[in-house]
């Protein structure tokens, strides 16, 4: 993650002016109740007094973090471990976790950092304002300042004219004070990064659990597809099919005997072969339709909001065309929210807007129905996370109840 700094200058001197504070309460603090801790851990008192000084340090550099991202604009991301349940569980995975220790560090550093800081910024704008406002000193508080330079010159200031080449030194140095606090307050973030955030390996941990699950998801998805295709297989086209088979053999038997009952069996295995036609070409659409692979999402996704039974907008804009895989989690993303708002939601009106981000494809479907969907294990919802984290796509569903509803998949063009 690159440390990025608010390029605001006032609340970049503001948090180092506090920042003394804070870093002289929480150092000495911090540092009494380890002590003291460490001194009592004989008589087993010490041993929750010191997970009780960790749980403060992590509380602190919790607020820290926020701190940090409201004054210098850096967002560092919570680094810890998940937490088992139960006291005991819980306080040995907080001591064992790294994240923790790295937190308790920052604190020490504080002390010493934030005095450095705090004295860098007073001696800055001190001088930068005592220079810019000498003139208007001399006018209101006359008094004379004499600088003698190294031949022995003597300059004396005595006057608002005779000070203005000094308050424009004073501008110089405040450009230069900003770049200097600007570098430091940089220097500050990083650091705060390196300790307050996750490690590299720990980054590189959470990714390989995130796509983990999200791959585990993905075949649990796959094998429910299988399966509904097999289902809808049996129960519909290859019954029309063998019903075909059999009225054409009771056919060919009558043929010779009675023509008029084997025209009759015949135009019914024709019927029943159209029909297998149809339920075939149904089912192949749910698999992929060809609209999708002809024309691209936007035709697609008009196909569907013309069948579906509430009125639908849509609105695409995915130029430059996304990966085949993109467009389809896309479509049967938006053919499953539409059919879930027909079936459940009571609305009257959706829309679907579709953009494209320079890495990702974004679908929102909204609706103005009842509201108080949400993602339950083995639901449409749920179903709709699961076809999305096969690409490591997210879903988030903000549905509050009484509407509207709003479902947004953000799925990635790169993974």
């Amino acid at each position: 993650m690159v440390t990025r700094v608010n390029p605001d200058i006032g609340r970049i001197s503001g948090y180092f002016l506090l920042n003394l504070v804070t870093g002289i309460f929480w150092s000495v603090l911090l540092v009494t109740l380890g002590s003291v801790s460490i001194g009592t851990a004989v008589i087993w008192v010490g041993l929750p007094l010191g997970v009780l000084t960790l749980v403060l340090a992590r509380g602190a550099a919790t607020a820290e973090r926020a701190w940090l991202r409201a004054t210098l604009g850096v967002d560092i991301p919570r680094p810890y471990r998940p937490l088992p349940d139960g006291a005991v569980p819980r306080a040995k995975a907080l001591v064992k976790d790294p994240a923790t220790w790295r937190d308790y560090a920052y604190w020490m550093l504080m002390l010493p950092l934030g005095a450095f800081e705090f004295s860098v910024t007073v001696a800055l704008w001190s001088v930068v304002l005592g220079t810019v406002l000498l003139p208007f000193y001399l006018h209101w508080l006359p008094a004379t300042w004499e600088v003698t330079f190294s031949d022995g010159t003597v300059w004396l200031i005595d006057s608002f004219a005779k000070a203005l080449p000094v308050s424009a030194l004073g501008l110089v140095l405040g450009v230069l004070a900003y770049r200097l606090l600007k570098a430091l307050a940089r220097g500050h973030a990083a650091l705060a990064r390196a300790l307050l955030g996750p490690t590299r390996y720990g980054e590189l941990s959470a990714k390989a659990e995130q796509l983990s699950a999200s791959r585990a998801r993905g075949v649990e998805a796959a094998e429910a597809e299988r399966r509904r295709i097999e289902r809808d297989l049996h129960d519909g086209a290859q019954q029309r099919l063998v019903a075909v088979a059999m009225g054409l053999g009771r056919a060919r038997s009558k043929m010779e005997s009675d023509p008029d009952a084997a025209r009759d069996l015949i135009a019914e295995a024709h019927a029943d072969a159209k029909l297998a036609i149809s339920e075939l070409r149904d089912l192949a659409r749910g698999i992929y339709p060809s609209v999708l692979g002809d024309r691209g999402l936007d035709a697609a996704l008009s196909s569907l909001a013309a069948r579906s039974p509430i009125p639908v907008d849509v609105e695409v804009d995915v130029e430059p065309r996304p990966p085949t895989a993109v467009e389809s989690a896309a479509y049967f993303t938006v053919a499953e929210t539409l059919t879930n708002i027909a079936k459940h939601s009571g609305a009257t009106q959706a829309h679907v807007k579709v953009h494209r981000t320079e890495n990702s494809v974004v679908v929102e479907v909204t609706d103005n129905g009842r509201g108080g969907a949400e993602v339950r294990p083995g639901g449409g919802l749920a179903g709709l996370a699961d076809r999305a984290a096969t690409i490591d796509g997210v879903v988030v569903v903000v549905s509050p109840v009484g509407g509207p509803t709003v479902i947004r998949t953000e799925l990635p063009c790169a993974w």
